[in-house]
């Protein structure tokens, strides 16, 4: 929320401030760990906090006991009493031991890590049954080794205050039951997920049987997914805003690409860099949408100073879901954006089928639009055939999930040349003619 939250105590209306926040990250000596400290100040204005101050140490790697040395750990301390701090935020996946020790030094306020962030980022935008269960898996599985940690957190901060960020879904709930519970639980959310799976299954194989070729749009947080989904179908089908994880749920739409060439395309939740395997785990699922696809088009951020580390880390990503091997596109969207398009094309032309093009004002669309329609047409057969007047169903079919070149009504039969899949040209087989 950029905006304060809102909530009912008895019957007077209380307006709580953004927790206040400081961030904590560690510098290598080559300075590379600016945009990643970037993105954890998105992550932290997403959740509904405001950062009130940075703080990194250069190191070569991080601190056994307490990710940074004890010294800074004093020195945070003293940064979060001078800026009236409500947590603190470290850039890092924190074990639970570093927690412990953490928590010994700043006794005094809520510790989260950047998984957990990420985690109560989700929890905010779920929306679906499934969405929430594939948080609430995720929240579970990272809790469950940090058991201790967060309950001595709790019984510090809880005092009957509101909890806010990083106790979202099952957390406030959860902390206060033991690992046996939280086993079952666990247990509980995932044959419930399975089931929701199994139905999401079905409307794949729905979707298949439609015969209509399937595109995932996919790529790196806040690139821009939603609103190319939106470009191409071309009305506002999905909310787009410009915000971590607007989109949780797949949104699959139908789409006209021109010249008769039809999909069906949906796009995903985004990609970030070290993005937790739990989560990756909890809704893979919704992002096996990439691997069940036929064309993958990669969202890719071309006004981002780091754009190919975010397209490595959605490659990553890809490659875990073994979606590697399926025809691919690079969309370099908001190349309107883009301060020096001849550096940024040197950069990113090496990238598959790479089309700099813009979400928000056409640019670049229908030369996308042309690329998905030649992909397409490589997965079809062209051939001509003759179908007698009473199997002219075919021919709707045909019209339906492939596409008609022409056709001309002979007496005894109508001749069309087609273009179709495999599957409906073993329907048709017996009527082929020729075949292009």
């Amino acid at each position: 929320m950029a905006f304060d939250e809102q909530i009912i105590v008895g019957r007077e209306e209380i307006t709580l401030e953004p927790e206040r926040t400081v961030l904590v990250g560690i510098e290598n000596y080559s300075g590379a760990s600016h945009s990643a400290m970037q993105e954890l100040l998105q992550l932290v204005r997403a959740a509904g906090a405001s950062v009130v101050d940075v703080i990194t140490q250069t190191r070569s790697k991080p601190h056994r006991a307490t990710y940074v040395g004890k010294g800074k750990l004093e020195e945070i301390r003293e940064a979060v009493k001078a800026n009236e701090a409500d947590m603190v935020v470290f850039n890092a996946t924190l074990k639970p031991a570093q927690i412990n020790n953490i928590l010994d030094v700043l006794d005094e306020w809520k510790v989260l890590d950047r998984v957990e962030l990420i985690l109560d980022v989700f929890a905010q935008h779920a929306r679906s049954r499934e969405g929430k269960l594939q948080v609430e898996l995720a929240q579970l599985t990272y809790l469950l080794p940090r058991l201790v940690g967060h309950g001595k957190m709790m019984s510090r901060i809880g005092g009957g205050r509101v909890l806010g960020i990083g106790v979202r879904g099952p957390g406030e709930t959860k902390l206060e039951t033991d690992r046996q519970q939280l086993r079952h639980r666990i247990t509980q959310v995932r044959r419930e997920l399975e089931e929701v799976a199994s139905r999401r299954d079905t409307e794949r194989e729905a979707r298949r049987r439609s015969g209509l070729p399937t595109i995932s749009i996919v790529g790196y947080a806040n690139a821009g997914k939603s609103s190319l989904l939106n470009a191409l179908v071309g009305s506002q089908e999905v909310e787009a805003h410009d915000r971590l994880f607007e989109t949780l749920d797949p949104t699959t739409r139908r789409v006209e690409l021109g010249e008769g060439v039809k999909v069906l395309a949906s796009d995903t939740v985004g990609f970030l860099r070290n993005l937790p395997p739990d989560l990756i785990a909890a809704f893979r699922s919704t992002l096996e949408e990439a691997v069940q696809a036929d064309i993958i088009v990669e969202v890719v951020d071309a006004s981002a100073p780091e754009a190919l580390e975010q397209h490595r880390a959605s490659q990553q990503i890809l490659g875990e879901l073994e979606a590697l091997d399926k025809p691919y596109i690079a969309a370099l969207n908001k190349w309107d954006l883009v301060e020096d398009p001849e550096t940024a094309w040197e950069r990113l032309k090496r990238l598959p089928n790479a089309i700099p093009l813009s979400a928000t004002n056409g640019m670049g669309l229908e030369e996308l639009r042309e690329c998905l329609r030649e992909l397409v047409r490589k997965r079809r057969t062209a051939a001509t055939i003759r179908l007698p007047y009473n199997q002219l169903d075919l021919l709707d079919m045909i019209h339906q999930r492939g596409h008609v070149l022409s056709q001309e009504y002979q007496p005894d039969y109508v001749e069309a040349q087609i273009e179709v899949d495999s599957e409906i040209f073993g329907k048709l087989q017996p009527f082929v003619v020729a075949k292009s």
